[in-house]
């Protein structure tokens, strides 16, 4: 720690108040500022006047508003042992918190959400300083971090689990996440695209984007969890993202027109006032005036690139009109018909919300109110929005069924306060279907309008915009020809020499934050792969051209495998988007397999998408045997059972599929299959699993985990007179794990791996 590191140290421990960290703690679970006062009398006004919130339930939303949000797990429903987790769970952690007394009162267990399908979600109110008061919520807690660090968890807020579920996903579906980070909602989305594991390669993939790059990566951290083969990260600005273009099946091309859009934008988050406290101190009526323009700007956005048939959902984790239903009607309003609001008040039983409102008024932070565009002065017009406004046409307003949107209040069933709705694309926007119109310039007038930027659908009419002729995409629409033209550079040349007002010509763009290594696609007949088809006897099928790596020079380290539509992106738009991620690892190089066969040693990563096509080098184990693979570091091949060790010796060495199929006569053991990357020694075998995977993995078969609490140092005495020792290097620690297997007599086994600390 350097001289300034210690000092602030020294000044912050002397100026803190007495008991700051119980107050954090006793705040609730993700509390931790104790000196904010929830109180803004401008917030409260303004609520209040527009009635939101229903007769006589002001004071209780107001109250629970001021509670610390419950903390929300979701179990990841698209792995085949989502339901091992949930059994788990159930019968194990929740039996035994039940059972759990702190300072003489029960811990009550947490509860599943009841709209949630299949008891996916739960959500709990235990506070981390409970958490640390009893062994067994220790574990409990150590469950989930381990869990979520596996992907078979994830920690989310209740309300944002909402938009993905109303998008009715389906495994074809072509979907963009617009405002993706950090990428809760897009988990949600691939797990629902990978609904049946059985298929390796869904026909449809997800591109999640954000505008900043550094969100981009713990984008990409969310989305490595789940490895998925469908998953595409790029770092756009969500209001100008760019059209994409792929091949279309007669070998022309087609533009991307998606089956789903999440546009889930930038809000003035005063629904989030539950675990972002500060909002409470910053909250203002100018944050919403300044993010509505943004917000439609991006919403315009994505229903010019939804396939006519598709679905968009538009959602904010704030309650005011002017970032809702404001929104929605400039939406429904500029569509001319093209858009509606789907009826999904049956789609999700068991969730209170209210419906969207048809009428609202508008306060600056001077707490001045405006009925009406016809009541702003002239002054104000650069803040205050026409759009802003209910529209003035009663039969329009009504034709609109802004009921249809929902807002869910805080204290309806203790959650954030959320706002979302769902359109529907039933033709192409208006704005696409007119032709250019074509003029006259003279050449300054020419220059001129180059020189601006492309005019927005919201404010004019919009000639000049491509053409969206047809029924469109997958669903029909075709080709829009100002922007899918194959030769852009010439476009701009044309417009000059026929003087025809149009949109400029596409700039070049600009590349912002760390510069990704290369994408590159391997060819079918590339020399990598022979020695690896031979070596794991691959299927014929083997989609060799989807095989990437990420260097253009030098020998390959890492082989990556994307699905074959996002191949066709990829190849299609090189230069038109960023690309920060996008394929699952499947293939490591191993010098040390060189020797037997093959460089190439399978990765834990992407097992289960490369499976499918392995035909050789499988060996067929029970749980005794995985017990045996994932607590001991390199036992010998007798250690396993008959049948496992008989296979493992007409194997030669290297890289091997440990695979684990349930007996479905017996209800022992999981209920599903699960496969484990390995290597074959000469007297011994191993599994090639990461930590938090090999925890899992042991829950599922009833072996107890968690993580002594031990001080770092050289040897360690337990009370009972065992020694456990492990060597402690400089700039290293150790980390103690015991595992407790469940038989008649208690087993104790400890693991110490090594953890490299930056000093």
């Amino acid at each position: 720690m350097g001289k300034r590191s210690r000092q602030r140290k020294k000044e912050h421990q002397k100026n803190s108040k007495p008991g700051g960290r119980d107050s954090r703690d006793n705040a609730g679970w993700g509390a931790g500022y104790a000196d904010i006062v929830k109180e803004n009398k401008l917030f409260e006004t303004y609520y209040k006047e527009l009635g939101l919130v229903p007769d006589g339930e002001f004071d209780q939303f107001m109250e629970s508003m001021r509670e610390p949000l419950p903390a929300t797990i979701r179990i990841t429903g698209y792995k085949s042992h989502a339901k091992e987790i949930l059994h788990c769970l159930k019968n194990k952690y929740f039996k035994e918190i039940q059972e759990v007394e702190i300072d003489g009162q029960k811990i009550e267990a947490p509860q599943p959400l009841s709209w949630y399908p299949d008891e996916l979600a739960w959500h709990t109110n235990m506070s981390r300083k409970i958490l640390r008061k009893s062994p067994l919520l220790e574990k409990f807690h150590q469950f989930l971090v381990s869990e979520t660090e596996s992907g078979n968890i994830s920690r989310q807020e209740a309300v944002s689990m909402i938009p993905p579920l109303l998008m009715k996903i389906e495994p074809h579906h072509k979907i963009l996440d617009m405002c993706a980070a950090p990428g809760s909602k897009t988990a949600q989305l691939i797990e629902m695209l990978h609904a049946d594991m059985d298929i390796p390669f869904p026909e449809g993939f997800v591109i999640a984007n954000d505008v900043d790059n550094k969100r981009c990566y713990l984008l990409v951290h969310q989305a490595k969890r789940l490895n998925s083969p469908c998953i595409m990260v790029v770092n756009h600005d969500a209001s100008c993202i760019p059209r994409l273009q792929i091949d279309s099946p007669d070998g022309g091309k087609d533009t991307l027109f998606y089956d789903r859009i999440l546009c889930d934008v930038p809000c003035s988050g005063d629904g989030t006032m539950r675990k972002n406290i500060d909002v409470w101190k910053k909250w203002t009526t100018s944050n919403s005036l300044h993010l509505h323009g943004l917000q439609i700007r991006i919403a315009v956005r994505g229903v010019e690139q939804l396939a006519v048939g598709g679905r968009m959902v538009y959602s904010t984790c704030s309650l005011n009109p002017i970032e809702d239903e404001a929104v929605i009607a400039t939406l429904l309003e500029k569509s001319e018909g093209a858009l509606e609001l789907a009826d999904t008040s049956a789609e999700l039983p068991g969730l209170k919300w209210l419906p969207g409102v048809s009428k609202w008024k508008l306060m600056t932070k001077e707490g001045q109110w405006y009925n009406d565009w016809s009541e702003v002065p002239a002054n104000r017009h650069t803040q205050i929005r026409p759009t802003m406004f209910p529209p003035t046409d009663a039969e329009k307003l009504a034709g609109m069924k802004l009921e249809r949107c929902m807002r869910i209040l805080p204290h309806h069933q203790n959650t954030g306060g959320f706002f979302v709705a769902v359109l529907v694309k039933k033709a192409p926007m208006p704005w696409n279907r007119r032709h250019p119109k074509v003029c006259v310039c003279t050449k300054e007038q020419l220059s001129s309008s180059v020189a601006q930027p492309e005019a927005s659908p919201v404010e004019t009419p919009l000639p000049g915009l491509p053409l969206e002729d047809g029924e469109g995409g997958e669903m029909g629409v075709k080709e829009e020809a100002a922007e899918i033209s194959p030769k852009e550079a010439e476009a701009g040349d044309l417009i000059k020499e026929a003087k025809v007002c149009g949109p400029p010509p596409n700039k070049k763009m600009k590349l912002h934050g760390f510069k990704e290594d290369p994408f590159v696609f391997l060819t079918a007949d590339d020399p990598v792969f022979p020695p690896i088809e031979s070596f794991y006897d691959l299927c014929p099928d083997f989609p060799k051209i989807n095989v990437l790596t990420r260097t253009h020079e030098g020998k390959k380290r890492h082989l990556y495998i994307v699905s074959k539509e996002l191949r066709n992106v990829m190849l299609n738009n090189s230069e038109r988007m960023k690309v920060i991620n996008t394929g699952v690892k499947v293939l490591s190089r191993n010098s040390d397999g060189e020797e037997f066969g093959c460089a190439f040693r399978l990765a834990q990563e992407g097992i289960y998408t490369l499976f499918p096509y392995i035909r050789s080098r499988i060996i067929s184990i029970s749980v005794e045997d995985i017990k045996v693979l994932l607590t001991q570091e390199n036992p010998y091949l007798s250690k396993l059972e008959d049948a496992a060790h008989q296979q493992a010796k007409q194997i030669g060495m290297g890289s091997i599929v440990l695979r684990y199929q349930p007996d479905n006569s017996s209800s022992d053991g999981p209920q599903c299959p699960i496969e484990l990357c390995g290597w074959r020694g000469k007297t011994s075998i191993r599994a090639f699993v990461p930590r938090n995977e090999r925890f899992h993995y042991l829950r599922m078969l009833g072996v107890e985990v968690f993580r002594d609490k031990q001080e770092i140092g050289g040897d360690r005495r337990k009370s009972d007179g065992n020694v456990c020792t492990s060597e402690v290097l400089k700039g290293s620690s150790a980390v103690s794990f015991k595992l407790v297997l469940k038989t008649g007599v208690k087993v104790f086994l400890h693991i110490y791996i090594s953890i490299s600390v930056q000093m």
